[in-house]
């Protein structure tokens, strides 16, 4: 293998790529970073065998052919040499000369042979998508996913389309995110589970313009073409929890309030909570204000806003941390909070359209 690049291509390619690279593995293939050297582009590959990403640059390829590299050492490497033009040639010892300018430098390889394949996806249903609502779906919803290994499904957000309509959700025992958006699909109805960490990649990964871009999903796998990257993740296998048994059917108590100043309480109020453990915001609604009273050993905050009260009086309260990340996802000027009890979940939706719905479970207050 012999090629000629850019380095600031070069650079670009596997800084993307590098994110699928397996950080603590037995296997060393999954810390490398597969080279493809042919016609006139080299395509860079990496996996941990739950998520791919492969990206193509335009290269000129004097011999084609194959190798794996050293992951993070050549990353590091190639990423100072980003102003240069590089040559690479892979010598008869299995060894990678990095030539560029007067110098050049040589990296142990592994075998190609012994890479992963990546799998094309056989007979996949399209769904079209902007690239600026699949980011916002991913952000609004992924702060939800559970974290821990208790129930492995949680750890994946459920990805539901319907009649054009694709609808993201995300829980892990203490509240949920639910979030809509249009797209276009080959199917009428269909479902899937993405993990986490790979939707948190996609969203780092894809551009957030207004172009549209493809989803392609198969029977256990997910691509997502970004004509010169690709990136494919494994779906999560098992059954969902049926989140709409968990959505109150019924509410007691509705509160019309401005988001940016619940934020902004919430926030004030936090630095107290913080300071204990159940990190705990105290509610009391009645009349046209909510006030929010948090309290440590150290002092303690009263915040009072002005609402808009549709029913009973209540006093019901939160960890402070998951009202607060519903918060910094939401660009409404408004926001409707809907009560049922003092110990049932709270919702919180668009006082206007039905885009999305947080839901969280209160703190039992003890008197």
């Amino acid at each position: 293998m012999k090629l000629i690049c850019e380095g600031l291509d070069l650079s670009d390619a596997v800084l993307k790529v590098i994110r699928a690279t397996a950080v603590r593995t037995t296997n060393p293939i999954l810390e490398g970073i597969k080279l493809h050297a042919s016609e006139d582009t080299l395509t860079l590959s990496a996996t941990d065998l739950e998520i791919s990403i492969e990206k193509t640059i335009a290269a000129d390829v004097k011999i084609p052919g194959d190798v794996v590299v050293p992951g993070k050492f050549f990353a590091d490497f190639v990423k100072k040499l980003s102003n240069e033009q590089i040559e690479l040639t892979l010598t008869d010892q299995n060894t990678i000369k990095i030539k560029y300018t007067d110098s050049e430098g040589y990296l142990q390889c592994l075998s190609a042979d012994e890479f992963p394949i990546i799998r094309e996806l056989s007979t996949p249903e399209k769904i079209t998508i902007k690239r600026t609502d699949l980011k916002e779906l991913i952000e609004k919803t992924i702060f939800s996913v559970a974290v821990d290994d208790a129930r492995p499904i949680l750890k994946g957000c459920l990805f539901e389309i319907e009649n054009d309509t694709m609808t993201a959700v995300a829980l892990d025992g203490y509240r949920l995110a639910m979030v809509k958006t249009d797209v276009k699909c080959t199917s009428n109805k269909m479902s899937c589970i993405i993990p986490a960490r790979s939707l948190n990649e996609i969203s780092k990964l894809i551009d957030g313009n207004d172009d549209y871009i493809d989803i392609l999903i198969g029977a256990n796998h997910m691509m997502i073409d970004d004509g010169s990257v690709r990136i494919i993740t494994r779906l999560l296998e098992g059954e969902f929890i049926n989140y709409h048994k968990v959505i109150p059917a019924s509410k007691t108590t509705t509160i019309l309030v401005s988001k940016a100043q619940l934020e902004d309480g919430l926030e004030r109020a936090s630095l107290l909570a913080r300071m204990d453990k159940n990190n705990l915001v105290k509610f009391d609604i009645r009349d046209r204000i909510l006030t929010l009273t948090s309290a440590s050993n150290i002092g303690n905050v009263t915040e009072n806003i002005t609402i808009s009260l549709d029913g009973k009086d209540l006093q019901i309260a939160f960890n402070a941390r998951y009202l607060s990340d519903c918060m910094h996802t939401i660009t409404d000027e408004f926001i409707k909070m809907n009560f049922t009890s003092q110990i049932a979940p709270c919702t919180i939706c668009s006082a206007e359209e039905d885009k999305y719905l947080y839901l969280i479970l209160p703190v039992r207050i003890v008197e």
